[in-house]
């Protein structure tokens, strides 16, 4: 923000509200998301705010600027975990009431909250709020960009800077083109432009073959020679699968991506060229290009096709932006992180652990097990050794122990017997 320009959002008995009126930043978001950005403005009725005045308070709200404040909108997934609030039941508890228009239904709690909800099924649903500042981003790419895309599948991506821009040379076929942009929208990468593409442009066979990321394929522009293609970029590289004569830096996927996001730091554009299925790129047009890159592949087998290439930049883009996350995370979806996924169960205490073992040898010794007392002492061994390999967590223990209680107790009489 500029020296002596006024902060967009002030704070309101910890909820952030837009700067000299009483308009809660979250209705603000909410009104321009649910319907287009002017039709939101107007429903809103605040002449204070326009779409230039609007584009900072969706920037805070998108950059969750309110964490560093302490401050949070109700109904916001934010306010949620600043109270706390992990489940339905200490949602529930947090309040003094809740009571449903639905029906006569009315929850009690314990704290001082009182709120009104549409039914039990819903609450059940929204309890932990609305990812406010996701809506932020996305109105934010509509006010930047416009809506590139309607009545159509896929959502816009989610980007916290400038993209580098993928090029397609002569591509020969439109199921080809995508496909390239369905990889594009994996890593939410959106502006594509094609040179010369053989079976005209825009092509409904792309569409189709987006499978969703429809928006990629209205935003691509075509261009009758690659020079036009790339007049407002100022670093280019060219990939390729065979090795050409020409003094040129060799860059992997990676460092291509590395390289492209150093220099888009300093404000340059930058893209990446594509050649035609069939033969690649004309060494001349490699020539033309700042670096040359290649993907570390089976040397006997190295021809990518053409979305495989593109995906490949598209991983190692995605992965310097630390913006992408291990599958899909939508509102009930937290994000994955790399290791073993234990549920929600902690791991088992050396206690719950031990206890285990105790129960298991003494149900084996009255089973007589431990037929040589000799050996006992090593077989005990082995057992506690080869469970405590497997890193239980507190069920995974609580089920091993129902186990071994539910073999060595007398079947319940009033069972069938087999």
């Amino acid at each position: 923000m500029a020296r002596g320009e006024r902060a967009p959002v002030a704070i309101r008995n910890g909820e952030p509200i837009v700067a000299g009126t009483e308009l809660p930043v979250a209705e603000v978001v909410r009104a321009c998301q649910a319907r287009s950005v002017d039709i939101g403005l107007a429903e809103l009725a605040m002449p204070e705010i326009d779409r230039a005045s609007l584009e900072p308070v969706l920037a805070y709200c998108a950059e969750r600027r309110c964490k560093g404040e302490n401050a949070t909108c109700p109904g916001c997934r934010l306010r949620t975990e600043q109270l706390g609030l992990q489940t339905l039941d200490d949602f529930i508890t947090w309040h003094a009431e809740i009571k449903f228009t639905a029906s006569g239904l009315t929850l009690r709690g314990r704290g001082t909250q009182a709120m009104t909800a549409d039914s039990l099924e819903v609450l059940a649903k929204t309890w932990a709020g609305e990812e406010y500042w996701f809506w932020a981003r996305r109105v934010l790419r509509k006010l930047r960009h416009g809506i590139r895309r309607a009545h159509l599948g896929g959502a816009l991506p989610v980007s916290g800077g400038a993209l580098p821009v993928f090029i397609l040379v002569r591509p020969q076929l439109a199921d080809n083109i995508g496909m390239v942009a369905r990889a594009l929208a994996n890593f939410a990468l959106d502006e594509l432009r094609l040179v010369e593409p053989r079976d005209g442009w825009p092509n409904e066979k792309a569409r189709i073959a987006a499978s969703g990321a429809n928006f990629v394929v209205d935003g691509a522009q075509a261009f009758v020679t690659l020079a036009e293609a790339v007049a407002d970029l100022s670093w280019v590289a060219a990939t390729s699968a065979r090795q050409r004569d020409l003094a040129k830096p060799v860059l992997t996927p990676e460092q291509a991506a590395s390289e492209m996001q150093r220099r888009m730091a300093d404000g340059q554009r930058c893209g990446i060229l594509f050649g035609p299925e069939r033969n690649g790129l004309e060494t001349e047009e490699v020539a033309n290009a700042d670096a040359l890159v290649m993907a570390p592949v089976n040397p006997n087998f190295a021809s990518l096709n053409l979305a495989q290439a593109v995906l490949l930049v598209g991983y190692e883009w995605m992965k310097l932006s630390g913006a992408g996350t291990l599958g899909r995370v939508t509102t009930y979806e937290e994000p994955v992180e790399p290791g073993l996924r234990t549920r929600g169960s902690p791991p088992a205490s050396k206690r719950d652990v031990l206890g285990f073992f105790e129960h298991l040898e003494a149900e084996l010794e009255a089973k007589d097990y431990f037929k040589s007392p000799e050996k006992r002492p090593s077989m005990v061994q082995n057992m506690r050794t080869m469970f405590t390999r497997m890193g239980a967590t507190e069920q995974e223990i609580r089920t091993l122990r129902g186990i071994v209680k539910a073999l060595v107790q007398p079947r319940r009489s009033g069972r069938d017997s087999p």
